[in-house]
C-alpha cells in the first residue's frame, strides 16, 4: 500500500471514492457532483487530500482517502487541521489503511506548525470511533448525531 498526496490533475483517483463515502453518510449518489466538490477545493486550495493506493492484478487502484480542511486560529497565529473526510473501500477494511491514513494526516498537520488535528464522526460509526481513540484521539461532545474528537499534534 501507498499513501499519497493528490493534486488536482489526479483528482479521478478519489471521485468514486468520495462519491461511496457520501453515500455511506446517506446520500443520493451523484459521480458529477462529487468530481465537481472535490476540484473546486482544489481549485481554490481550500483541502489536502490523501489517497491510499494498492496494487491488484499489475493495477494500481485507490482503496481509500482522507480529506483535511484547514481551520485557523487567531490567538494561536497557527492553521490547524480538520480531518473531514476518511473512508475506505469496505473490502479493504481492517487492514491498516484508514490508520495508515489518519497518521498521514497526522504527520501532515504537525509539519506544517499545526497545534492539533480535529474531526466527527457519527454516534453509530463504532468502527470510525475505535479507531480514532486507538490513535489517541479525546472525544469532545457528541453534536446532533456527531461525535467530535482532537489530538494534539505539536
Amino acid at each position: 500500500m501507498q499513501i499519497k498526496r493528490i493534486t488536482s490533475s489526479e483528482l479521478s483517483l478519489v471521485v468514486k471514492l468520495f462519491d461511496k463515502y457520501r453515500v455511506f453518510y446517506e446520500q443520493a449518489s451523484d459521480l458529477q457532483l462529487a468530481h465537481d466538490f472535490l476540484q473546486s477545493r482544489m481549485e481554490h486550495n481550500e483541502s489536502i487530500i490523501f489517497v491510499a493506493l494498492t496494487e491488484k492484478d499489475g493495477e494500481i487502484i485507490p482503496v481509500g482517502f482522507t480529506q483535511l480542511y484547514p481551520k485557523f486560529s487567531s490567538v494561536r497565529a497557527v492553521k490547524n487541521w480538520i480531518l473531514n473526510d476518511l473512508f475506505v473501500e469496505a473490502k479493504h477494511r481492517k487492514q491498516g489503511i484508514g490508520e495508515a491514513l489518519v497518521k498521514t494526516a497526522m504527520e501532515f498537520a504537525q509539519s506544517k506548525g499545526a497545534k492539533f488535528v480535529e474531526l466527527s464522526t457519527a454516534v453509530d460509526n463504532f468502527a470510525a470511533q475505535g479507531l480514532y481513540e486507538s490513535l489517541g484521539f479525546k472525544k469532545l461532545k457528541p453534536d446532533a448525531g456527531f461525535i467530535d474528537y482532537r489530538i494534539e499534534v505539536a
